[in-house]
């Protein structure tokens, strides 16, 4: 096995580095997690709306992908509005984060769908309550998808419970 030095104070900064990478990371993460929570509210309050509006056949024909390309823009351009409002971004940087978030979120949505056989039920239920149902179970459904760890109850301990937790374990 070969090892490798470093002359001078190259591996503390290379260190330092990697804690710096590792931190923006951690954070990118959360900010990423963050924007998917929104759009997929904005997404959820949409499809909902048209529900109670008595638009439940176009929400049920969007899922489904048989809804007409002029209904599809105008719910398309509602989710993006509702996530711009959600966002509070301005100029290009919003409505280039709408334009990545979005369909990430709509695609694990069309895929969750598909998966579940939620689709069948919701074009054999066409009332709105019924419709209002489907879609919020398909909504917990996709939550569990895109945010695996939500309902765990995983918590960040303090330093004293890491001891106390790190004593039992021993």
């Amino acid at each position: 096995m070969k090892h490798f030095s470093f002359p001078g104070k190259l591996p503390g900064q290379v260190v330092g580095a990697a804690r710096q990478a590792s931190q923006r990371a951690g954070q990118t993460g959360l900010l990423f997690r963050q924007v998917v929570q929104r759009a997929f509210d904005a997404v959820q309050e949409v499809l909902q709306a048209e529900i109670r509006n008595g638009h439940a056949r176009l929400v049920v024909d969007f899922l489904t992908d048989k809804a007409l390309p002029a209904a599809r823009v105008l719910l398309l351009e509602r989710m993006t509005a509702r996530l711009l409002l959600r966002l509070g971004l301005r100029g290009a940087l919003m409505s280039n984060v709408a334009g990545w978030v979005l369909p990430f979120v709509l695609e694990k949505l069309f895929q969750v769908a598909r998966s579940s056989g939620l689709l069948a039920k919701l074009e054999a239920n066409p009332t709105v309550a019924d419709t209002l149902a489907r879609v919020e179970e398909l909504r917990q459904i996709t939550a569990r998808l895109l945010f695996p760890d939500g309902g765990t109850g995983a918590t960040v301990l303090t330093d004293e419970e890491a001891i106390k937790y790190k004593e039992q374990l021993d």
